[in-house]
């Protein structure tokens, strides 16, 4: 189903100060976390399981199966907390879903993080945004002291004999922590690098703990399953990825944003609501998940942009990061761009993909600068091939994809780069001997 919805994650943005607990509780705010109170947590478990929510973040895990995979052994003393952690990131170029959401409706991240604890059987939850988003740090910490006054959040919340705190942890502007285990050693004070898995987060997350890793847009859909229930979250999207999804649309569009709509809609449909390409000038690649999803083309436009559509074809929905180029756009100018981002933002721990993505850069750049040879091209491809598969976390795969797919669609491009170069100077002859300097 990709008919248009009636707003669910965004209903709330466009309301006067939406971001405030009072407006919150107008439009039926903290209600499905009265419902949820009532329930038992494998209930609630059961429910987002039935419900057929996947992560948000980009890997499209079923949520209720990750929160199904916390051991749930005794409570008492000795045994080891369980805590909730809230990948609020978001550094993928191209992707700003979970930001507008923070900063317009922080409270539905709060009721779902509530939610997800209760049912998790958490009594401590970490939010932690990218540091350089200061206005959604700002957001997040205000709804949380409002949810404590009104006693969403402290001890024996709504008398249920529940307790939950929730700390906002600011990070330090690295890409690599939106990795889930280099996020947790980031929260823990340490240099955020991702972990040797296993042992997984359910098991060894947070503290050696066992903790559930969830995106923004994730855990915001859960106050929605809760009230709505798994049928009618069902009726959205496809049968395989069901319910409502937020598209970034960005670049070559006339109106670029954020367009909530049911998972399994197209590129044509998006630029439609979009109002098409810019100025006319026609399509030439996309992203369907930002940058470190493999690109596509204009062959690409009824492509059902779910989980499983966008893998058939060839790439993947990622973060719904939909970055759009005309035909005016170098592919081998914005490869190279992208891959000076992945160089840059390397954290270094392992070897194909710190040494990896500083070759491809040089590669690029030399190309560009129209220095290129035609072999570059087979090089990079092999480069490619010793890093796909060989790092520690998704970092140098997503590096990888831009420039596999590029030269899969545009190798002629890249060629020409190299077949446009200047002609190299003949070398000078040598001066007779004798003569003088």
């Amino acid at each position: 189903m990709t008919d248009m919805l009636t707003p669910v994650l965004t209903r709330r943005w466009q309301s006067p100060r939406s971001w405030s607990l009072e407006t919150y509780e107008q439009l039926e705010g903290y209600q499905a976390l009265r419902t949820a109170l009532t329930a038992q947590p494998d209930q609630l478990i059961q429910l987002v399981k039935d419900s057929g929510l996947r992560g948000r973040g980009g890997a499209g895990f079923p949520t209720g199966m990750k929160w199904s995979f916390i051991p749930q052994g005794p409570t008492g003393p000795g045994a080891k907390p369980k805590y909730l952690v809230i990948n609020a990131d978001e550094g993928e170029p191209g992707t700003c879903k979970d930001i507008p959401t923070m900063m317009a409706d922080p409270h539905s991240l709060i009721e779902g993080c509530i939610i997800t604890s209760f049912a998790i059987r958490a009594n401590f939850c970490a939010i932690y945004i990218r540091g350089e988003a200061l206005h959604p740090i700002r957001r997040v910490r205000n709804a949380v002291n409002e949810a404590y006054a009104k006693g969403y959040l402290g001890k024996d919340i709504l008398g249920s004999g529940f307790d939950l705190d929730i700390v906002v942890h600011a990070g330090a502007g690295a890409y690599i922590c939106g990795e889930e285990t280099a996020l947790l050693d980031s929260l823990e004070g340490r240099r955020g690098q991702p972990r040797l898995k296993p042992p997984f987060p359910a098991t060894s997350g947070l503290y050696a703990s066992p903790t559930v890793v969830n995106n923004v847009e994730t855990i915001a859909s859960v106050p929605a399953i809760v009230q709505g229930g798994a049928e009618w979250f069902r009726s959205m999207g496809t049968e395989k990825s069901p319910g409502p999804k937020i598209y970034s649309v960005s670049g070559h569009v006339e109106r670029p944003g954020q367009y909530e709509a049911p998972l399994g809609i197209t590129l044509r449909q998006l630029l439609e609501l979009a109002g098409g390409m810019k100025d006319g000038v026609p399509l030439k690649f996309w992203t369907p998940g930002g940058s470190s999803t493999p690109l596509f083309t204009a062959e690409h436009l009824d492509v059902p942009l779910d989980f499983e559509g966008a893998a058939a074809a060839g790439s993947m929905l990622g973060t719904t990061a939909v970055q759009v180029f005309n035909e005016t756009v170098s592919v081998p100018w914005a490869v190279m761009k992208w891959t000076e981002f992945y160089k840059h933002e390397s954290c270094g721990k392992c070897t194909p993909c710190r040494e990896g993505t500083y070759w491809l850069v040089q590669i690029l750049e030399r190309m560009v600068e129209g220095h290129g040879t035609a072999a570059d091209v087979e090089t990079m491809l092999d480069i490619c091939d010793n890093i796909l598969g060989r790092s520690f976390c998704a970092l140098g795969d997503g590096a990888t994809s831009p420039i596999t797919s590029a030269i899969k669609y545009f190798r002629q491009e890249f060629l020409d780069l190299c077949a446009a170069q200047p002609a190299a100077q003949a070398e000078p002859e040598p001066e007779p001997a004798g003569a003088m300097a």
